[in-house]
């Protein structure tokens, strides 16, 4: 299972550099536990061209990373794997989603099949990077933007397989799908 990070793990804060500002947004570690007590790997695939745009460093985004796996710990979970485009999207790199150097990656490294793996993200370049490699995909809007973000998706021509209001909603929509 690939996870998006700012928006979906945690409230997207723009160019978060302090990993004790982050917060996990409620539901996510069980969310997550849910997923890897189903077998499931947890992946974390996120864009942060705060990077290359000098906002914070790599270190900040490990610790950050870091961070995000002590919370969920106290869920008595944890993110498999993290990987992060640090590009900014004028780079034009393949790893910056909708790009799918970073699945590709991960598929590589960690033995997932994209046909039996699905997407959980907040914004249509989640569900785009899904669609091209054969996932299925679920979209978790943010609380207030769920009607920008299914335009925004009308408008890439990306259609979501699930929608749900959490990320525990989308975990669980997700398995009893399938």
């Amino acid at each position: 299972m690939f996870v998006d990070r700012d928006g979906t793990i945690n409230p997207d804060l723009k160019y978060l550099r302090d990993a004790d500002r982050l917060e996990v947004y409620r539901g996510v570690s069980e969310g997550v536990r849910l997923l890897r007590e189903h077998g499931f790997l947890a992946v974390c695939v996120t864009n942060q061209s705060g990077v290359e745009r000098g906002f914070y460093t790599e270190a900040d985004v490990d610790r950050i990373h870091g961070r995000v796996n002590e919370i969920l710990a106290r869920g008595g979970t944890a993110i498999d794997r993290f990987y992060y485009c640090p590009h900014a999207p004028e780079t034009g790199c393949r790893c910056r989603k909708p790009g799918t150097l970073l699945f590709e990656r991960a598929s590589a490294e960690l033995g997932i099949s994209f046909a039996s793996s699905a997407i959980l993200g907040d914004r249509s370049i989640d569900i785009e990077a899904g669609e091209k490699l054969g996932m299925l995909t679920v979209l978790v809007p943010s609380r207030g933007h769920e009607e920008e973000v299914l335009r925004e998706c009308k408008e890439r021509g990306v259609r979501p397989d699930l929608v749900a209001p959490s990320f525990r909603a989308g975990a669980a929509r997700l398995l009893h799908r399938g």
